[in-house]
């Protein structure tokens, strides 16, 4: 797993492209798509974090934090393929994808992007890698990791069965049992469904 995330540069990039931004009105849950009539934006994430979703079947492809970019990173994709939804206490600016572009020409920060884009890419490698070959318990251990990872806000206003269920195709029931079994072992500690701690989990169970 990829965690060092290249603040430097996606905050450089902010700086060039927030002044040129229009705030957004967001609710918790809300969705914003790529497309707004027939021009795509980009969307910067100033505070909180949000979900990247595949439209076809709801799948959660990536959770990001503040500060990210999204949009830049999928210019050659069909614009309703994804979509954004909303977290709690999010800011976000919007502006078009051309004009991001033209600023990004413009300021020289090929290399700022390169390294945000490098992070996008192989986080969801990472992710699509780890759920395509694996067993249902590697699966569930590596989302189990990934939650980790995410902000406190964030672990504490989802389920551990709900975040795995919106990542993988596995069913509610072979999680749950997983996660019994994990936190029978004292190798997972949980409250209400809430994971709040890892304590070595075992590569294979």
């Amino acid at each position: 797993m990829i965690k060092k995330k290249p603040l430097a540069d996606i905050e450089t990039l902010m700086s060039y492209l927030c002044p040129f931004s229009n705030i957004l009105e967001t609710t918790k849950g809300q969705q914003l798509n790529y497309m707004a009539g027939s021009q795509p934006h980009c969307f910067l994430l100033r505070k909180g974090s949000v979900l990247l979703y595949r439209k076809i079947d709801g799948m959660v492809l990536n959770s990001e934090s503040a500060p990210y970019i999204f949009g830049l990173s999928t210019q050659l994709t069909e614009p309703d393929y994804l979509f954004i939804r909303i977290n709690d206490g999010s800011e976000v600016s919007y502006l078009p994808l051309e004009e991001a572009n033209k600023i990004i020409e413009r300021e020289n920060l090929w290399k700022n992007m390169a390294w945000m884009l490098i992070y996008s890419a192989t986080r969801v490698y990472d992710h699509c890698a780890k759920i395509s070959a694996l067993s249902s318990y590697e699966i569930i251990c590596y989302q189990l990791y990934e939650l980790m990872y995410e902000t406190e806000e964030l672990r504490n206003s989802i389920s551990t069965v709900s975040y795995v269920m919106n990542r993988t195709f596995l069913s509610r029931s072979s999680i749950m049992k997983i996660l019994a079994q994990l936190k029978t072992g004292n190798y997972i500690t949980m409250e209400k469904g809430i994971l709040k701690a890892i304590n070595n989990i075992p590569s294979r169970y």
